[in-house]
C-alpha cells in the first residue's frame, strides 16, 4: 500500500523542522521528503541529506522537464522545490512522506494529492517572538532577518486554508499536539 503525505509549512523561524525531526524518531513509517534548492548550502547542511543542493541552471532545467511536484523562488534567485521522483520513491516503499516545505509549496502539494495528504500549518506565538527566534539562530544577517519577518507576516494569512494549525509556544506540546495529529490522520 502506498504511504501517504505529511505537509509541515510555516514562516521561517516557527519551528516545523524541530518537530519533523522529532516526528520522524517516533516510528510512525515517516521518511523525509528532501527539497531541492538553488541556494547554497549552509556550513551545517549535506546535499542529498538536508537539500539536494542544485545551480540555478540545474534547478530550472528540471522545471522545464516537469520534475518538480512543486516550485517556487522563494527569494530573489532561491527557489526551492519538491521532486516527483523523491515523493513516489518513498510512497512506493510503503512508507508516509512527511514534508517541510514553505507554505505555497504546502498548499500546492495539498491540492495536489487532495485527502492522502494531510496540511499542518507551524505558527509562532507572535511576529515578536518569531523574530527574537531567527536572531537567536545567528545564521542570518539583519537585513535578511528583516526580508524573513516580512515574508512570515505575509505566510500567516495563509494557515486558515490547511488542515490543521499548531501553534508552537511550547515546543513540548507542539511535538505532542503533532504526533497526536500525526498518529490519527495515519490510521484512518
Amino acid at each position: 500500500m502506498k504511504g501517504k503525505l505529511i505537509i509541515f509549512s510555516a514562516p521561517s523561524g516557527a519551528g516545523k523542522t524541530t518537530i519533523v525531526k522529532h516526528l520522524l524518531q517516533k516510528g510512525l513509517k515517516l521518511e523525509f521528503s528532501i527539497s531541492a534548492t538553488s541556494r547554497e548550502a549552509r556550513h551545517t547542511e549535506t546535499h542529498g541529506k538536508d537539500y539536494y543542493f542544485l545551480s540555478g541552471e540545474d534547478f530550472l532545467a528540471k522545471v522545464e522537464n516537469e520534475e518538480f511536484l512543486e516550485w517556487e523562488e522563494v527569494y530573489k534567485g532561491t527557489s526551492y522545490g519538491t521532486l516527483k521522483s523523491e515523493v513516489e520513491r518513498i510512497r512506493e516503499q510503503g512508507n508516509n512522506v512527511i514534508f517541510d516545505v514553505d507554505v505555497v509549496g504546502g498548499l500546492n502539494i495539498k491540492k495536489y494529492y487532495g485527502n492522502e495528504a494531510l496540511a499542518v500549518f507551524v505558527q509562532p506565538p507572535s511576529v515578536e517572538e518569531l523574530r527574537n527566534r531567527l536572531v537567536g539562530r545567528s545564521t542570518d544577517s539583519e537585513e535578511k532577518i528583516a526580508m524573513r519577518v516580512a515574508k512570515a507576516e505575509h505566510e500567516l494569512s495563509f494557515a486558515p486554508e490547511f488542515d490543521v494549525v499548531i501553534t508552537n509556544d511550547d515546543l513540548q506540546v507542539a511535538f505532542a499536539e503533532a504526533e497526536k495529529i500525526i498518529a490519527d490522520f495515519l490510521a484512518n
